[in-house]
């Protein structure tokens, strides 16, 4: 696995980190380029005109870029930061994987809710389980995820799987296998390097009751 989560087998096309310097597939590295007054921006869709430059999805390879000043040195011109960088790319791939994970939810192909999300584990319909970071550790463990390393996601908080459902929070969704599945998985492993979480758990936030 490369450090944004993508199989290194799957045919990708590779970039380097300005931070760490290795190549790896795009897949697990965000692209930053300029935009005309000189201001640098995320492209987390990897889609905006331009020269790019990548960093891989992990936020002290991120720090170090901003603070080493690299973004200047690799587009070899001076380049304005927006204020906390990394806390900015962490919101706008929240809100890609939220967007995702709402898409397949319409498509029939995600499901929340305790109940739901059992009876999806239990009929074999579920592919990947989905749980809040913040979610009671007591009712996270009743579930269990698929097999796979693209079997669960624990990075997205309550109100992050809440708003792709349209509610105020959830703990539990499941994504079924195909449709938007591999593109959630993937998005959300690079969410999970900007939040520095191993596996996707989190660490130390307060508990909520189950959804």
């Amino acid at each position: 696995m490369t450090r944004g989560g993508r199989e290194k087998d799957r045919i990708d096309p590779e970039r380097k980190c300005i931070a760490t310097g290795e190549s790896q597939p795009k897949a697990g590295l965000i692209r930053f380029c300029l935009g005309p007054d000189g201001q640098l921006v995320p492209d987390i869709l990897g889609r905006l005109p331009g020269r790019g430059v990548y960093v891989s999805a992990d936020r002290e390879a991120l720090e170090k870029a901003a603070k080493k000043n690299l973004f200047s040195r690799a587009l070899r011109q001076p380049v304005k930061l927006p204020e906390g960088l990394a806390d900015l790319v962490e919101r706008l791939q929240a809100a890609r994987v939220v967007e995702l994970l709402s898409m397949a939810r319409k498509a029939g192909d995600a499901v929340m809710g305790y109940e739901k999300v059992k009876d999806w584990l239990a009929k074999g319909t579920a592919a990947t389980l989905i749980q809040a970071s913040d979610g009671s550790e007591r009712g996270k463990t009743k579930l269990h995820a698929p097999d796979g390393e693209k079997g669960f996601i624990g990075c997205l908080s309550a109100g992050e799987i809440g708003l792709a459902f349209g509610r105020e929070r959830a703990i539990h969704a499941a994504l079924a296998a195909g449709g938007l599945r591999t593109r959630v998985v993937e998005e959300a492993a690079r969410l999970a390097g900007l939040r520095q979480q191993t596996g996707g758990q989190s660490g130390g936030t307060p508990a909520m009751k189950d959804t």
